[in-house]
């Protein structure tokens, strides 16, 4: 539970519970002795995470009167009793919540005695244009999880297992109010033990909708032990989780992994691994098993097979986060490969039918059960670095909770086209949708537009204000202008340049004031200038921007190609022979292509990375976005701390000094590139005479690029900041494109 706010009205005061206890409000009301009536409302992420039941459990045993209701707004209540009492109770509000609820805001007022004996839940109410948060879906808990393999339990090995603090959420509601008739489970009727629990207040199933049992609830398509057998054959199993289909196969086995790779047409990418045998610090720990349980990139484990994760420093891992991913695991007895259930760059499936026509080729067998899916949800990514959990990948888990913007206009901002995500925004809350994917074709399009009108729909955002990227051509762009159309008032989309809503971003999230330095690092973004930029120092001040300093522009041979040919950037940035592996007459060719004056220019950090990975000999071809980077980034001596005093300016001259030392080590020059970045980065920081520094962009994934230049800029006696809860990447392009819409 995070509180991110606490107010009071009028007479009330504003200190939080954890600050020493909240005076009780003062103004209109009676006072019989130290007896008092107020009212609470509560505001953020509190309905369908037990929330009623606690206030319930609170009220009675702090002796106090009154009632508690949800509406489709906030969580209101009204309690009455001695001021001591309601002082403890108000604390306890805030300090002992439940874990999945989130508190945005308190608001108390002074109300008249009405003498009542006892403390009720109350019917929920109807607010006209209200809404509610949604919780995300969380990990199994350890109540759950303890009757889950407790023989003498009547859920024992059941694998829908669920209560209050964990189990299915957004992924199971099909409409609001998030009740169980607008959800799928509306098909499966209580049974009459579900029933007693689901009714009972002091029961931590008290209207927990997805509530089941084996004889009431959802069932598995066909017994778990074949499903165990086929992975301990060396098969690939597609399995039905949360926010769509899995694959799963033995982490182990070399050959398992190559044959899934070679059916999914992922020759390189990494995997993730769900594990419950996990080497981490104590921070990525915490990660691992908080409710949102993401994949985590912690160090390389033991055990598994190369080709998991070949050639990065880390490996991607999570526990199960479902029961009957405990069930499995358990089983099995070892590490599995747990992948999305597509063929790279398609969306997750999430119909039974669908899984079975798409995955056919890929998957031996099929373990599916019959509760469906309402939403695509992919699994989410954190990475522990530079003093803080950063998201990379924001889905299940993290989304849809919300975020806080300045109060402003409901928006829809569609972000990018690479890495999709969309963000919906309303009176001070920006919902970021989940990652959806890159736009290049049709599914992920109707998957990205699906995920949208959701939004739209359970937020109850109308907007008056689209936001999208300044790049005509992206999916995301041409979905914007659609959208404006709709509104018919004659308006263009609010269109916002690309490493300006990265650094709006960081702003968002921090809610930074006044003028900012602003490092945007990237592979791609149009600049207003309708070249191609990407490594970026701004400065920002609300909606209006300027360009202070930038990588010198150097030609991009073939476009879009450079981002997998990484060769072609250093023959662009001066190479004069074909690095090992490079055909010399198509070498040649690029060289002469990058000559040309109709070759576009670009300022890209992502394509700088990609020469120098390729000058190094690190990587040639990508095959996947930033694998060049990637594989720079683990080449890297963490012991060598040698730099060129360089400005980012100077990268044609970086590129030559580090081209002149290749009789080096690899690891040595690999580390002196990131070091002279980050010392230029700073460098340009310092120039602009700012404090707060916002550090934005996919190359801000990087975690010796990340450290190095945040450690410089403390050290240079500056603020920097960076993203957190949404990715660096243009995952979370789509937050700056809102708050731009939401300030302009």
């Amino acid at each position: 539970m995070t509180r991110n706010l606490w107010t009071a009205a009028a007479g009330a005061s504003a200190n939080p519970p954890g600050a020493g206890g909240l005076p009780l409000p003062e103004g209109r009301g009676d006072v019989a002795g130290d007896r008092r009536r107020i009212s609470v409302t509560v505001r953020g992420t509190v309905q369908g995470v037990g929330f009623r039941p606690f206030v319930y459990r609170l009220a009675r045993r702090h002796g106090l009167s009154g009632w508690v209701r949800n509406s489709t707004g906030p969580v209101e209540i009204q309690v009455e009793g001695a001021a001591p009492q309601l002082s403890g109770f108000l604390a306890a509000l805030e300090s002992e919540a439940p874990p999945l609820a989130r508190i945005d805001a308190v608001e108390t007022f002074p109300l008249r005695l009405r003498g009542e004996r006892d403390f009720v839940i109350e019917a929920s109410r109807s607010l006209q244009d209200g809404f509610q948060p949604i919780a995300p879906d969380a990990a199994t808990c350890a109540d759950c999880l303890r009757e889950l393999f407790d023989p003498g339990d009547r859920r024992y090995r059941y694998p829908f297992i669920n209560c209050t603090n964990c189990g299915p959420r957004f992924t199971v509601i099909e409409e609001l109010p998030y009740d169980r008739p607008n959800t799928t489970m509306r098909k499966f009727r209580m049974c009459a033990e579900c029933r007693r629990e689901y009714e009972d207040p002091l029961d931590r199933r008290f209207h927990a909708q997805p509530i089941a049992c084996w004889d009431c609830g959802p069932r598995l398509s066909s017994p778990l032990d074949e499903a165990v057998a086929a992975l301990r054959s060396g098969l690939v199993v597609a399995i039905k989780s949360l926010g769509g289909y899995q694959l799963a196969c033995d982490a182990r086995s070399e050959a398992t992994v190559s044959r899934l790779r070679e059916r999914k047409r992922r020759p390189a990418k990494p995997f993730a691994v769900m594990t419950t045998d996990v080497a981490a610090t104590p921070e990525e720990w915490r990660e691992l098993r908080s409710p949102a349980g993401p994949i985590v990139l912690v160090g390389r484990q033991r055990g598994l097979a190369e080709g998991v994760a070949p050639g990065v420093a880390e490996h991607g891992v999570m526990l199960p986060y479902t029961p009957l991913h405990h069930l499995l695991l358990a089983d099995f007895g070892g590490p599995l490969v747990m992948t999305s259930g597509n063929l790279t760059e398609e969306p997750i499936c999430r119909e039974d039918d669908e899984a079975r026509e798409r995955l056919g080729a890929i998957a031996d067998v099929f373990l599916s059960h019959d509760r469906p899916i309402a939403a695509r949800y992919d699994d989410s990514v954190v990475r522990v670095y530079a003093g803080a959990t950063r998201v990379l990948r924001r889905a299940r888990g993290l989304a849809p909770a919300p975020l806080r913007l300045p109060h402003g206009p409901p928006v829809v901002a569609t972000g990018a086209h690479l890495k999709a995500a969309f963000t919906v925004a309303r009176d001070g809350q920006a919902f970021v949708g989940p990652h959806v994917g890159d736009l290049d074709d049709l599914l992920t399009v109707r998957s990205y537009e699906e995920g949208l009108s959701r939004y739209e729909r359970m937020f109850h955002v109308l907007p008056t204000e689209v936001a999208c990227d300044l790049h005509p051509d992206y999916a995301s762009t041409r979905i914007a202008e659609r959208l404006q159309d709709r509104l018919a008032h004659g308006r263009e989309p609010v269109r916002v340049q690309h490493h300006h809503a990265h650094v709006a971003s960081v702003v968002a999230e921090h809610g930074l004031e006044g003028p900012v330095a602003g490092v945007a690092l990237d592979g791609v973004g149009l600049g207003h200038d309708g070249t191609v930029w990407g490594g970026e120092v701004l400065v920002c001040e609300g909606i209006r921007y300027r360009r202070v300093a930038h990588l010198k522009p150097v030609p991009l041979p073939g476009g879009d190609l450079c981002a997998r040919e990484g060769w072609r950037m250093a023959a662009a940035y001066g190479l004069e022979e074909p690095p090992d592996g490079v055909d010399r007459r198509r070498f040649d060719l690029v060289r002469r292509l990058a000559r040309s004056p109709a070759t576009p220019l670009t300022s890209s950090m992502g394509r700088f990375f990609d020469a120098v990975a390729s000058l190094l000999g690190v990587c040639q071809l990508s095959t996947y976005e930033g694998e060049a980077a990637a594989r720079l980034e683990a080449a890297a001596d963490p012991a060598v701390a040698e730099l060129l005093e360089l400005d980012l300016a100077d990268n044609r001259r970086l590129f030559r000094e580090l081209a002149a030392r290749r009789a080096e080590p690899v690891e040595r020059l690999a580390a002196i590139f990131h070091n002279s970045v980050a010392h230029a980065v700073v460098r340009a920081c310092r120039r602009t005479g700012l404090r707060q520094v916002a550090l934005s962009g996919g190359c801000f994934q990087n975690r010796r690029l990340l450290e190095s230049c945040m450690d410089g800029l403390r050290r240079a006696g500056l603020e920097p900041y960076a993203n957190e809860q949404v990715p660096p990447n243009d995952g979370g392009l789509s937050l700056g494109q809102a708050w731009v819409a939401t300030c302009g």
